[in-house]
């Protein structure tokens, strides 16, 4: 672990101790998770502390674990993972807190302390179904308002379950029951016969 990294982990536990659930490194950059119950608390003092100073949320997307890595899980399913920044100290830390509540996933809320959030937790509440306590304007982002499920789920069907077009005889956009046929599709590779050969 660098200096740097090292400098940070040791600002984290001394400002936010218990409250960390873990805390690991990989590929230089620090991930900690904390309980729903301190996550507004913690995200508070990670941008106020002087000493860690994350003045910049960068992104806060949302992760169905449920099969995460190809391997079942048992434990909570969604989580919220947000991306810090700290300039001042040319630093970078991975939040992940998950939801209690895998039929009605809640994480609060922190579009009071970073302002820039505010899209990013309205996209997860739209594909992954998180709700956000404390969003004033949580509705959906990028898909249509009739909308009916959250198609990031990992067990949301690939092809969706209505399709939309236009009815030449009624003038208008109707919504039906999808009729596309579900398969697999395995690609062919064809290659040269001299493919790999070093010349």
């Amino acid at each position: 672990m660098s200096a740097k990294l090292e400098t940070l982990s040791l600002n984290l536990q001394k400002h936010l101790g218990e409250r960390i659930k873990s805390l690991k490194t990989a590929l230089g950059e620090i991930t900690i998770e904390v309980d729903v119950a301190d996550y507004v608390a913690v995200m508070q003092t990670l941008r106020n502390e002087p000493d860690l100073n994350f003045e910049e949320l960068v992104d806060l997307c949302g992760v169905d674990y449920s099969t995460y890595g190809n391997v079942e899980r048992t434990d909570k399913r969604y989580a919220a993972v947000s991306h810090l920044l700290s300039i001042a100290n040319n630093w970078r830390l991975r939040v992940r807190c998950f939801a209690q509540d895998d039929d009605f996933p809640s994480v609060p809320s922190v579009v009071d302390i970073w302002n820039s959030v505010n899209w990013f937790e309205r996209e997860a509440f739209d594909l992954y179904g998180i709700v956000f306590p404390g969003h004033d304007d949580l509705r959906r982002i990028l898909t249509d308002y009739g909308f009916i499920g959250h198609p990031f789920r990992k067990d949301f069907p690939i092809s969706g379950y209505v399709e939309m077009r236009y009815d030449p005889d009624q003038q208008r956009v109707i919504y039906q029951p999808v009729t596309i046929e579900p398969r697999e599709v395995t690609p062919r590779i064809v290659r040269e016969a001299t493919y790999g050969d070093v010349e």
